[in-house]
Formats: structure tokens, C-alpha cells, sequence
């Protein structure tokens, strides 16, 4: 799948745009605050409904305006689409396909990425709802029905907590929580699913992970992932002493997660109460990277993490590409290769130089390999100033 043209009215600084994009290589170009970023963060947005930079619509929308459009002519093989979402500051987004009206969840099915950006350092160094995050997104983007089930955890947890909190308000005991059984069924179910979900994925990204930083940094390092799982540890035991190295079968994965979830809450039910808050299950796992068997966390160089970091999203395209019908996904570069040195820029320039589609930011051309510059746009305060448009 490859973007075609793409248009925006009141999406960040653009108050509007139209840009030809062509296959292989796109280059924008453009100082710091011009709004290079904000034009490939639209297509990001259409193909994972969420922003690597904001939580909330409402920053996608130029300030003094009410709505913000994202348009996009696809193309794989003789199939054409238009995909259009309308943000909104008061009521439901809106979203069609081809012009006919769908729920906006459905755009994902029609359209994949994958963006790298600099606050993916956060992936490496950064908190666990962010690796929890990249690992949710894409789960999502290669089975789109989990979304739902993520959605109907985070809907149960949030139930669960408000019983919790006014059990410890009220001083309750656990005999006199009726309904804490059934919310623990629901948690359990739909949890054990995702962690599931989460531990499949953690295999398949392993060895992507390990041949894609190589690519990148040469073969002097060993990289590696694995799942932190908080149903087998004390909430307050440390990330990688917690870590589950026992393995399951597909096939019988979730009912065993739900046998150590269940175990899991019986064993912090006192603390729980204490807390007024659930202290296990997915909304509270990690991922632990290593370099050379040593946290990358703590052990990582700056380079060292952005390399990994870039892996990580490389090794996720590498999986999107593997299992879709629609051909590659975008794969976007945002101020990657100012952070790079001469032979990791040519390095990375060989890791991608066969995607139908890659988009690429830069402050100064001259840090983009010359191979990867064929299409080049210069943007400026909001406004395509020089390069392929219509």
C-alpha cells in the first residue's frame, strides 16, 4: 500500500495542504517548527488512530478552529482508496472510506504504518506504558479485533478500580465485595488473552529485532527482548527479576496466564484493598531489551538505545509486511538520520531501500543519503514552498 496524495485542512499549523507523494523515497524537508513532522504525523494518525507525540485529538486541531481533516489517496495493485477523517473538538470523530461513512476504529484495517520518531527513545529508556503502548498498536494493526478486547480490559479495570477504592474508603472487607468475584472473572479473561497476544508477539520480534540491529550498528552487539509478566511477581519486585521464562503452547497460552492470573490476585487481594487499586495483570507487565545480556536501559549508550530503538520499529514493519494482503506498511522516518553517523545512515539507507513507500524528515538534506533523495519536498510554516505538489 503506497499513499498517493494527501490532503489536510486545520491539522496542526497547516491550515491547508495538498502534496503529491510517489513511490519508493520522500524526503520533507524543512527547520525545526516548520511542520514537516506534523505532515507525516496525519498519515501516522490515519493508520493507528493515535499520536506519538499528544494523548489527546484535541492537539491535532489547529487552535482556533473547530475540526481538523486528514485525506489520503491509497493504492495497492489496481485498488484505490480514499480514506478521510474528520476531528472533532466537540462530539465523535468521523471517518469514510471512499466516501461512505464507517466507524473510526475501521480505518486501521485499510491503511498500515510505521513511524519512527525521536520521542521513540522513550521505548528504550522511558516508562512501561510506553513499550505496553508499541506493543498494543501493533498487536492491534496485524489483528485489528483486539483492539476491542484492549478496549473492554481497560473498561473492566477501570470498574474494578472504582470498587476497590470505595471498599478502602468504607473499610470493607473482601467477604463483603459481592461483586469483586465477577469483575475478577472479567479482568482475568480478557487479560490472559492480551498477555497471550503480547508473548506471541515478543517471540516473532525477537530475532527481528536481533538482525535488524545489527543492520544497523554492525555485529558487535546481541539484542534481545523479553516479556516481564506482573502475575508471576510481587508488584513491587524489579522488572527483570519478575521476568516469565516458562513457555506455553499456543493453543493452551491463555488458559494457563488465567490460572496464574487468578493465583496472581489472590495472592495481593489484602493489598489491593490497601491500595484501592489492581496491582497485577497487563496493564502492569514490561518488556525487558538487553544488549550483550545487560539492560539496555541502564547500560545503553544514547547511539546504542537509538539504535535499538530504531530496530524495534523496523523488526514491527518487517512483521506488517510479512503478514499483509495490501502489500508494505509506510514506513516513516522523522529526523532519524541527523542522529546517525556516515556509516549507520548508509547502513539504515540499506535496510529500507526496498519498501514500496518511505517517507523521511530532515532538517538538512545533505543528512539523507543521496540514494534516498529522489523526491524531495521543502516545507515552510505550513506550506509546501518547493517540490511535487497539485
Amino acid at each position: 500500500m503506497i499513499v498517493t496524495h494527501l490532503s489536510l485542512t486545520d491539522f496542526r499549523n497547516y491550515s491547508s495542504l495538498d502534496v503529491e507523494i510517489f513511490p519508493g523515497p520522500n524526503v520533507f524537508v524543512g527547520s525545526n517548527g516548520q511542520g514537516k513532522t506534523n505532515l507525516v504525523e496525519a498519515l501516522a494518525y490515519l493508520s493507528t488512530l493515535s499520536s506519538h507525540r499528544v494523548s489527546t485529538d484535541h492537539a491535532l486541531i489547529k487552535h482556533d478552529r473547530d475540526s481538523a481533516v486528514v485525506r489520503a489517496r491509497l493504492e495497492h495493485g489496481e485498488r484505490h482508496i480514499l480514506a478521510e477523517l474528520q476531528l472533532n473538538r466537540t462530539g465523535a470523530n468521523r471517518a469514510q472510506i471512499n466516501r461512505a461513512p464507517i466507524k473510526t476504529n475501521e480505518l486501521t484495517r485499510y491503511f498500515s504504518s510505521v513511524m519512527f520518531a525521536p520521542e521513540d527513545l522513550a521505548l528504550v529508556r522511558g516508562e512501561p506504558s510506553g513499550r505496553r503502548r508499541f506493543l498494543d498498536e501493533l498487536l492491534c494493526q496485524l489483528s485489528p479485533r483486539l483492539r476491542g478486547v484492549i478496549v473492554d480490559y481497560d473498561r473492566v479495570l477501570k470498574q474494578r478500580n472504582t470498587l476497590l477504592k470505595s471498599a478502602r474508603a468504607r473499610r470493607v472487607g473482601v467477604t463483603e465485595l459481592d461483586t469483586l468475584e465477577v469483575w475478577d472473572e472479567r479482568l482475568v479473561g480478557l487479560g490472559a488473552e492480551i498477555i497471550a497476544e503480547r508473548a506471541n508477539l515478543v517471540q516473532q520480534l525477537q530475532p527481528l529485532v536481533n538482525d535488524a540491529y545489527t543492520e544497523i550498528a554492525g555485529p558487535t552487539h546481541q539484542a534481545a527482548l523479553s516479556n516481564y509478566w506482573s502475575i508471576t511477581s510481587s508488584p513491587e519486585t524489579e522488572a527483570v527479576d519478575g521476568a516469565f521464562s516458562g513457555s506455553v503452547s499456543e493453543s493452551s497460552a491463555s488458559f494457563e496466564i488465567a490460572k496464574i492470573f487468578r493465583a496472581a490476585l489472590a495472592r495481593v487481594q489484602s493489598q489491593e484493598l490497601e491500595r484501592g487499586m489492581t496491582l497485577v495483570g497487563p496493564h502492569r507487565d514490561d518488556f525487558v531489551f538487553t544488549l550483550n545480556n545487560l539492560p539496555a536501559r541502564t547500560h545503553a549508550s544514547h547511539g546504542e538505545s537509538w539504535s535499538f530503538a530504531l530496530a524495534l520499529k523496523l523488526s514491527a514493519a518487517r512483521l506488517l509486511r510479512r503478514d499483509s494482503a495490501t502489500g508494505d506498511p509506510v514506513l516513516i522516518l522523522d529526523d532519524v538520520f541527523a542522529e546517525l553517523d556516515k556509516s549507520r545512515r548508509a547502513r539504515l539507507g540499506d535496510a529500507i531501500a526496498d519498501y514500496e513507500q518511505v517517507l523521511i524528515t530532515a532538517a538538512v538534506l545533505e543528512d539523507v543519503p543521496p540514494e534516498l533523495a529522489e523526491n524531495v519536498v521543502h516545507i515552510s510554516a505550513g506550506a509546501v514552498v518547493s517540490g511535487p505538489t497539485s
